[in-house]
């Protein structure tokens, strides 16, 4: 490293010793920085300038490192020696703020200051490791899930990474897709990872009420403003304080409450229905729709100039059916938490997930769920197996198939009763190959089991 790149608080740092570290942390693609006793930053390795702006490494040094890193490891300082006591903290997710405003994903190991170093003429009294997680998918996923979304997909990553970049910002984000896709999972993310999370986040469906009570609902109403309202009562902007809105459904507003949602983001006021006082707006507003806003502008269902307020930051979460590789992530994250209700622990047999990625899901992941609860509910063991599934989506393109007429051939042998059970069980009970091995349908499987009274 040439000398004029070397910078240091500390004036026991020679470039030499540093320059070894330097080098086999660049190798790596790993950032190291140097903290003090008090968490300041002594020293950062130049990989630094790659993760952040090309003169990252110089302006971090006596930077506080919660001006650089938001990490719950910094959250409080006076037990940092306590969280160490059993070693290094490994793979943490972080955000590491970068000097433009925005931010990014990284994983961070923390340690105390190793012995040795010293004697290279490098003092602290802790060491950081960064790495960014997007070039590590096992710590990406552990970012997701922390936000309440599990994926696999590069649209539902690329989402998150948005999240994080817009972690400082208040502006306002229109949220767009199909009915299920997980709309407000991803308005509660980015109310989690913002300024805001310690507030309220207030969820407004503007399709579910009518639009008198919609209206009250969002802005309050005072005593006397309209039959039925006998005392003065707080709307969901006032609810919130400086938390968040969430409007879900936004597409259904009337144009006449589009008018005066219009006013609160332009001027961040409202007065509450027969009131003539302007109460102030400090909360931030998300929105989300199903319905296409372009074309409910053209056909005067919308207001251009409100949609253009509300999409500052589009985010556009697509159907889950071009999405597959979602599948099997969203299963098992699923599957823990309906699992859990009954009190059970199951998973999906492997060769599932090729039918459930074969299945075009129109109610996305709503239908997902619901399908994950189905199965458990049915199913008696620990293994989750086709058949246990709705039919739509067992047998997506078969019909039932008629009962076989009644043959006047002497009967076989073997008992019907004894050979269903024979090749149940070589089929390890699932109805789907034994349908199979018997050459009928699933379900006249399912209707001769009722009839001789075999209980799976």
């Amino acid at each position: 490293m040439e000398e004029h790149s070397f910078k240091s608080l500390d004036p026991s740092f020679t470039p030499e010793s540093w320059g070894v570290i330097e080098h086999v942390f660049r190798s790596l693609g790993r950032v190291l920085l140097v903290l003090d006793k008090d968490l300041t930053i002594v020293q950062a390795s130049e990989v630094l300038n790659e993760l952040v702006c090309p003169t990252a490494c110089q302006k971090a040094q006596g930077l506080p490192v919660t001006d650089l890193i938001q990490s719950e490891v910094f959250e409080d300082p006076a037990h940092l020696d306590e969280l160490l006591q059993e070693g290094p903290e490994e793979g943490r997710r972080a955000v590491l703020r970068c000097m433009d405003g925005t931010s990014r994903l990284v994983s961070l190991t923390f340690s105390r200051f190793p012995e040795g170093l010293e004697e290279l003429g490098i003092r602290g009294a802790y060491l950081v490791v960064l790495r960014p997680a997007e070039r590590d998918n096992r710590i990406l996923q552990y970012a997701l899930s922390s936000f309440g979304l599990v994926a696999n997909s590069p649209a539902i990553l690329k989402i998150i990474r948005l999240i994080s970049s817009i972690h400082r910002s208040d502006a306002t984000v229109l949220i767009t897709g199909e009915s299920g896709v997980g709309k407000e999972i991803v308005a509660r993310a980015i109310h989690d990872h913002s300024v805001r999370r310690n507030e309220p986040f207030v969820v407004v469906n503007c399709a579910a009420l009518p639009p008198d009570l919609l209206e009250s609902e969002l802005f309050g109403h005072v005593k006397g403003a309209f039959t039925g309202a006998v005392q003065d009562r707080v709307g969901r902007f006032e609810a919130a304080g400086k938390g968040t809105v969430f409007l879900d459904e936004i597409g259904d507003m009337p144009l006449h409450l589009q008018v005066k949602l219009l006013r609160v983001l332009q001027e961040r006021t409202f007065e509450r229905v027969g009131e003539s006082r302007s109460r102030p707006m400090e909360g931030r507003i998300l929105a989300a729709t199903n319905v296409d806003l372009a074309k409910a502008i053209q056909e005067g269902k919308f207001r251009d100039d409100l949609f253009y307020r509300l999409r500052v930051v589009p985010i556009h979460i697509p159907p889950l059916r071009e999405r597959p590789e979602d599948i099997e992530p969203l299963v098992r994250h699923l599957l823990v938490k309906i699992a859990a209700r009954e009190g059970r622990v199951v998973r999906v047999a492997t060769e599932v997930f090729r039918e459930l990625k074969r299945y075009p899901w129109p109610g996305n992941v709503r239908e997902l769920e619901n399908a994950l609860e189905y199965a458990v509910a049915l199913s008696k063991g620990t293994i989750l197996f086709l058949e246990d599934f709705p039919p739509e989506i067992r047998e997506p393109h078969k019909q039932d198939q008629p009962l076989p007429k009644a043959s006047k051939e002497p009967a076989p042998q073997e008992g019907e009763m004894a050979r269903l059970l024979r090749v149940l069980e070589e089929n390890h009970w699932r109805r789907e190959p034994a349908a199979k091995a018997l050459g009928i349908s699933r379900t006249t499987l399912w209707r001769k089991m009722r009839e001789l009274g075999i209980d799976d």
